[in-house]
């Protein structure tokens, strides 16, 4: 019998995980985007990048997207339990966002961050993005629910003291036990998809003023919240309702989980179908009115959506960088090969534009109270900024694993599951023929947004505006003409103010490659399109310094 004997050695040339990092102080991007803030704000965003990198909440990311939560429909004596069990590795994600505001600091009244709330908080999103996604879908919709609350001022006296608790607790209890509370969108149906009003479930008026509701639900994400926001059909129309999961007497309301939904991404998160057999609902807003009572919950769930894509089109793109710093091939490392370097640099246009992009848009949501301008802005770009951003996103991270290689398409890398996460973040709020339909309702209703967002790319690209400002006018009365072609007029919105956030913040020669090789030449599908006249290797180096 022949003994192989196999020398052991260490294999070089591998990459090591890009950890340990302070996301906030490692991202010259996100600084420039942030400057001016107060002081104090600045110092904890760092804070924040210097928490949320480590290699502690890189494990427990991977962790609460390994184990999947799973329903847990009946107790052992066969009583209804209607629970989802998570790995510890969610609630910890889950305690460290809520303790730092994310489900609802923009609702804090005063304080430093009190006129840059949402700047400050989208940062805060943004930077947690990187290392986990699928957490943030409860911060999003708490924090946008209480908009909704707005219309029921008993309603908010009730409940905006517990969402702003900065203390998360899981634990199954009526309201007046716990230490704080999150909310969760039922809106989906199975016929309706987006078409909201198409919703079936209907909730009947009660002699103590509640409604009783009786229907179904297609997709709830974060089933567990306290309470859910729901759509149901009135017999004066689509109406608002919150649904506790506690009665006042503290007997569970039945709200029964049907399944989870087996996901392509946002895994750590719950997702469940569910049915209304007969649940109590308190009204919220006008009776008729649910669409329009909803409307700034829309807004702010498509800035957090437009926010976390972002973030995670940053981390792919550092991730990107870091195997290409780090890894050889044809006796060079990959950062120097040219054919690397210009796509890493067309990549880091994109993700320096989107970032600028969403955190303009963030700027405007802040002034929008006092500024009708700002509030014009805002309106046009809501869905335009949601829809660029998550289509984009996809890509980047696709082409960034291609730059990592095949360590990037195992699910040991991070890269793999932030591919999944970024296919769920189109969908959430409207897809895009969706945002195209209500970039279209906003230009038909009134001239003001469109004349407020080219008032902002003029301000921004100042004489190299003008013939822009034309080709903009032309495809918005195109699009008006032709409803087909709202998704052209979309994206060039989006792009236009990109380039025009691009300039007010960072060096002239990144706003000019944005803008000639994504608005002056024919539409390219692919990254790697910069040519000589560029220096490639100092855009990457710029967007992503060395460590």
């Amino acid at each position: 019998m022949v003994s192989l004997d196999f020398e052991t050695h260490e294999v070089g040339n591998q990459v090591s995980p890009r950890v340990g990092v302070n996301l906030y102080a490692s991202d010259p991007v996100l600084a420039a985007l942030v400057e001016g803030l107060p002081q104090p704000v600045v110092d904890g965003l760092s804070t924040h990048g210097s928490q949320w990198g480590t290699a502690e909440m890189s494990d427990l990311a991977r962790l609460a997207n390994t184990a999947s939560p799973t329903l847990k429909t009946h107790d052992a004596l066969g009583r209804r339990a209607d629970l989802v069990e998570f790995h510890p590795a969610y609630h910890a994600l889950m305690r460290r966002s809520v303790a730092a505001g994310l489900q609802a600091s923009i609702w804090d009244a005063s304080g430093d961050e009190s006129s840059v709330r949402s700047v400050a908080r989208g940062a805060r999103i943004y930077m947690t993005a990187q290392v986990e996604a699928g957490h943030l879908g409860p911060m999003s919709t708490t924090s946008a629910g209480v908009a909704a609350l707005a219309h029921a001022p008993a309603l908010a006296e009730t409940w905006l003291p517990m969402v702003r608790s900065r203390r998360y607790d899981s634990r199954v209890l009526p309201t007046a036990q716990k230490t704080g509370a999150l909310f969760a969108f039922a809106t989906t149906e199975k016929q309706g998809g987006s078409d909201l009003r198409s919703s079936s479930t209907r909730a009947d008026p009660t002699s103590d003023g509640t409604h009783r509701i009786i229907g179904h639900k297609w997709f709830v994400s974060a089933p567990m919240s306290d309470a859910l926001l729901v759509l149901a059909q009135t017999l004066e129309g689509l109406s608002f309702f919150l649904v506790p999961r506690f009665l006042p007497d503290g007997k569970r309301n039945p709200i029964r989980l049907i399944r989870l939904k087996d996901k392509l991404g946002m895994r750590s998160n719950a997702a469940a179908e569910i049915e209304f057999p007969g649940t109590t609902g308190y009204l919220v807003g006008e009776v008729g009115r649910g669409v329009s009572t909803i409307a700034e919950t829309v807004t702010l769930t498509r800035l957090d959506a437009a926010m976390t894509s972002a973030g995670l089109a940053r981390a792919a793109l550092a991730d990107a960088v870091h195997a290409a710093r780090h890894r050889r091939a044809f006796g060079a490392p990959l950062i120097d090969q040219p054919l690397m370097t210009r796509v890493l640099a067309d990549m880091a246009l994109d993700v320096t534009a989107a970032t600028a992009l969403v955190f303009r848009l963030a700027e405007a949501i802040d002034r929008s109270h006092d500024n009708p301008v700002e509030a014009a802005f805002a309106r046009l770009m809501t869905p335009v900024v949601k829809y660029w951003i998550t289509k984009v996103t996809p890509s980047i991270i696709a082409e960034a694993i291609e730059c990592a290689g095949g360590n990037a398409y195992v699910e040991e890398n991070p890269l793999a599951r932030m591919y999944r996460d970024a296919m769920a973040l189109p969908l959430m709020d409207g897809p895009g023929n969706i945002l195209g339909l209500d970039v279209m309702r906003v230009l038909r209703r009134s001239s003001d947004p469109l004349e407020a967002v080219l008032r902002v790319i003029e301000d921004g690209l100042g004489q190299a505006a003008r013939s822009t400002l034309n080709v903009l006018r032309a495809a918005t009365a195109v699009a008006l003409a032709d409803e087909g072609s709202a998704r052209i007029l979309t994206e060039q919105l989006a792009m236009t103010v990109a380039a025009a956030a691009l300039r007010r913040r960072f060096p002239a020669v990144i706003a000019d490659a944005f803008l000639e090789s994504r608005l002056g030449k024919p539409w390219r599908s692919t990254y790697g399109m910069l040519d000589a006249r560029f220096d490639a290797r100092a855009f990457v180096d710029y967007v992503c310094p060395r460590a």
